[in-house]
This record gives C-alpha cells, sequence and structure tokens, in this order.
C-alpha cells in the first residue's frame, strides 16, 4: 500500500479528518488529494473593475483549494444540532456537540483568539420573533471572519504539511476495491493505493459522488435543494440582532401554501459575492472581522426547501435549472431592488443607481419573477414582510434581492454510526455524504471518522 489513509478533498471534513491522524499516538501515512489549488494560490480573477463576471476557470478558486469553499466564507461555526446537518442521527447528540466544541478550541488556538462565541439562549429576539410567528432557533455560534478564517486556515495547514502528504491540483476520476483489500484511487497521470480511504468532496462534488456511489454499488437516496435569494440592506436595519447574535436563523411558515422559509448565512457589514459551482454562477455573501473590511450594509439569503419524491430525483438538477436561466437572462447574477419586484416591473440600472442601498456586488439589473418560481418567490416576499414586523425597513422599496442563491445537498449516502458505507474502510464525510451542510458540522464528521479508523489502522 502506498498509504494507510487516502483523503479526498481538503475541505473542513477532511482538513480534521488529517488534523486527527497527524496528531495519532501511532503515525500513520496519510494523503490528502485535492482538486483545487493550495490556500495562498488561490484567486478568483473577478476584481469588480477589469472583471466583473465569471471567466470560467477550469477550476473555481471560491469553491475548490485548501479549506475549501468555506476557505473564503465569513468563517461562521454554528455548534448546535438544530441546524447545519443530521451528524447526530449517526454519532448521538451529545457527542456531536462535543466534537464540534472541538473542533472550535482549534480554531480558537490557530488564529482565532479573540473572537466572539454569540448565544441564542434565552435571549429577548427570541421572545420577539415567537410573538410575530417567527422561530430563532438556538445555536452557539463562533465568528471568524472571512480574514481570521483564511489565518486559521494558514496555520492548520502550515502545521498539517509536515506530518500529512497533500497533492494539489489533483483531479480524482475514480475509486475502486483492490483485490485483498483497501482501495486505489486513481487521477489523471496515476494512482495511489491505501488500506482505507476518506471521501470529502464538498457539495461542489455532488455530481462526482454519485458517480462513485454507482460504481461502488453504495445505495443513495435523493435529498433536498435549497432555492432562494440574498437580501441586501443597511446595517442598522438588523443591528439590534447581530450586535447580540450575529447570525440568526428565523425560520417561518408561509400562511399560504404553509412552506418553511428560513434565513441563512447573515454578514452584517459584509459583501455579496458571486460563487461558481459547475459552471454555474449564483451569489453568497461574506464578512470581515476586520472593521477596515466593514461595509454599510448586511445581506443574508432568504431559503426554502424543497424535496422531490417519485418519479423525480434529480433535487440538483432543478436547482441547477433554475439558476441556469438566471445565467441566461442575467449573463449571472441579478439584482432587483424589492419595490420593483413586488410593482411587477424589472429594475433597471437607473433605479439601483437612485436607491439608497449601494450594491456591494456588481450584477445585473433585472426581473427575478421571471426566474424564479412563483411559489418560492411568494414565501420569500411573504417572510420580508413577516422581517420587517422585528426588523422595521426590511420590506423597503430600496432593500437589494439577489438571485439566484441555491445550496445543492448530495444525495444522502448511506452510512453507518461510523460515517462508513456497505465498503469497509470507505467513509464519506462532510456536505458531499449529504449528512452536514455546515463548517462546523462537517469539521466534526472529519474528526470522528479519523477517530473510528485510527483504531482500526
Amino acid at each position: 500500500m502506498d498509504y494507510d489513509v487516502i483523503i479526498v478533498g481538503a475541505g473542513p471534513g477532511g482538513i480534521f479528518a488529517a488534523w486527527e491522524f497527524a496528531h495519532a499516538e501511532k503515525p500513520l501515512k496519510v494523503a490528502v488529494l485535492e482538486l483545487g489549488k493550495p490556500l495562498d494560490q488561490r484567486r478568483c480573477p473577478i476584481d469588480g473593475k477589469k472583471i466583473k463576471s465569471c471567466v470560467g476557470c477550469k477550476t473555481c478558486s471560491i469553491m475548490s483549494g485548501f479549506g475549501g469553499a468555506g476557505a473564503f466564507s465569513d468563517g461562521k461555526y454554528n455548534i448546535t444540532n438544530q441546524f447545519g446537518g443530521t451528524l447526530y442521527e449517526h454519532v448521538g447528540k451529545q457527542q456531536a456537540i462535543e466534537l464540534m466544541k472541538y473542533v472550535d478550541e482549534i480554531n480558537v488556538t490557530h488564529g482565532g483568539e479573540g473572537t466572539k462565541l454569540y448565544s441564542t439562549a434565552n435571549s429577548e429576539i427570541k421572545r420577539m420573533c415567537l410573538t410575530n410567528g417567527l422561530h430563532l432557533l438556538d445555536a452557539q455560534v463562533r465568528h471568524l471572519g472571512t480574514d481570521k478564517n483564511y489565518v486559521v486556515l494558514e496555520n492548520l495547514y502550515a502545521e498539517l504539511k509536515e506530518k500529512v502528504d497533500f497533492r494539489f491540483e489533483t483531479a480524482v476520476t475514480a475509486i475502486e476495491k483492490r483485490e485483498g483489500g483497501g482501495y486505489r484511487v486513481f487521477f489523471e497521470g496515476g494512482s495511489l493505493s491505501c488500506r482505507a480511504c476518506i471521501i470529502s468532496v464538498g457539495r461542489s462534488g455532488s455530481k462526482w459522488m454519485e458517480s462513485v456511489c454507482s460504481s461502488l454499488n453504495i445505495p443513495t437516496k435523493s435529498n433536498r435543494v435549497d432555492i432562494g435569494l440574498r437580501v441586501e440592506l443597511p446595517a442598522e436595519i438588523f443591528s439590534h440582532l447581530t450586535d447580540q447574535l450575529y447570525e440568526s436563523k428565523i425560520v417561518y411558515r408561509t400562511k399560504t401554501y404553509e412552506d418553511m422559509v428560513r434565513t441563512f448565512c447573515m454578514n452584517p457589514h459584509g459583501v455579496v459575492v458571486n460563487e461558481n459551482t459547475n459552471g454555474i454562477v449564483t451569489v453568497n455573501g461574506h464578512s470581515y472581522e476586520d472593521p477596515a473590511k466593514h461595509t454599510a450594509n448586511t445581506n443574508f439569503a432568504l431559503l426554502v426547501s424543497k424535496h422531490f419524491s417519485l418519479p423525480f430525483k434529480d433535487s440538483n438538477g432543478y436547482g441547477e435549472s433554475i439558476a441556469r436561466l438566471s445565467n441566461m437572462l442575467g449573463g449571472g447574477v441579478i439584482v432587483q431592488r424589492f419595490g420593483d419586484l413586488v410593482r411587477g416591473r424589472r429594475s433597471t440600472e437607473q433605479r439601483i443607481a437612485e436607491s439608497f442601498v449601494t450594491p456591494t456586488l456588481a450584477a445585473t439589473p433585472g426581473d427575478l419573477s421571471l426566474v424564479i418560481p412563483k411559489r418560492i418567490l411568494d414565501g420569500i416576499i411573504e417572510m420580508i414582510y413577516a422581517l420587517d414586523k422585528i426588523a422595521p425597513g426590511t420590506a423597503n422599496d430600496d432593500t437589494l434581492l439577489y438571485g439566484v442563491e441555491v445550496k445543492f445537498y448530495n444525495m444522502e449516502v448511506e452510512i453507518d454510526e461510523r460515517l462508513e458505507t456497505c465498503c469497509p474502510g470507505l467513509f464519506v464525510i462532510g456536505d458531499c455524504s449529504g449528512v452536514t451542510h455546515s463548517l462546523s458540522h462537517a469539521s466534526a464528521s472529519g474528526v470522528f471518522a479519523a477517530r473510528c479508523l485510527m483504531g482500526e489502522l
């Protein structure tokens, strides 16, 4: 065998699995194969001036590379079982929380010192939400910020590279069982063998993950796709929430269809950014810990989850088709004033320029009602009016809406209580498993899988 363990993917799950192996009492020979580049070489060509839209890089540096798609996120680690995934269904609720706290301790001691740990527990805001038909989910939230999150990843890599073999710009093409046990991992230009393999390729590796499951006869089941918009408004409107909670996960059940709409990825004083997934440009948001990098705006997503039953199974394909329509009409991300949306007219460059909210992303003014399905859009509009009751000003005409924001999830891979598939020694962790949907849960799953393997290897 070339290695004891090969980890495919250097996102949060892969990093923290490697961390556990690197600090084992008995050292193991471990390699991490990553599609993207090292952290210091990850650069997106979009500068907002000369290059304003996606140029279709061979490998997207925002989505791939050391740190995964979370490397340039705002570094929010939510310590909770109420959202972010269902890891607790496999490892138990208490152990899931303990694993997330363990990850938090490592982050804090590797550059995250001085960052604040927020909590929604017993807050007045929770009572205010309940009295207005909204539900605030409980969590502790560590906000590293995009800048400190980068520093933490730098420090983790500096320590890991001395004990683990990293191979960047290595596109894994297939994984096959070896006669006599173990696996052979194929990539462009060669292959490596290992006793055990951990797959952690994130959401962007969802299609590739499906092909691996098909080739190895690993059962999967249909998952969901989240479709919505990103809201941008003056930071003062949400300051009473963000100053106390930073990240507030608020859920609302619509009166029209009884669909669930939720806030996601709240970025106080942040920026709206492009995101490229499998060649499709969608929207996301970042925020920084450094006050010098703060903007006058806060942004957050409003998402509606869609689950599908037979005969339709391709939830990601459904989300992709909506995002492609946005790309077709707007050449990328579309932006629209809330006032224009509810009046049934498209936004224009002039209307955006005259708005009291200055957009932080150079997007194409347009009409989101031509892109988002009516049921989903009706739910988002209803949610905006509901949020206006606890944060007056949310439903102002000049509130900006960017679309489309899509969160793709893997087909949920069948894994046991050890996060191991039906193929002995093959583990699937992080967001590519369909089990986790957050930095904290993905990282925790990496720790857990590595501990399970260390006892055997």
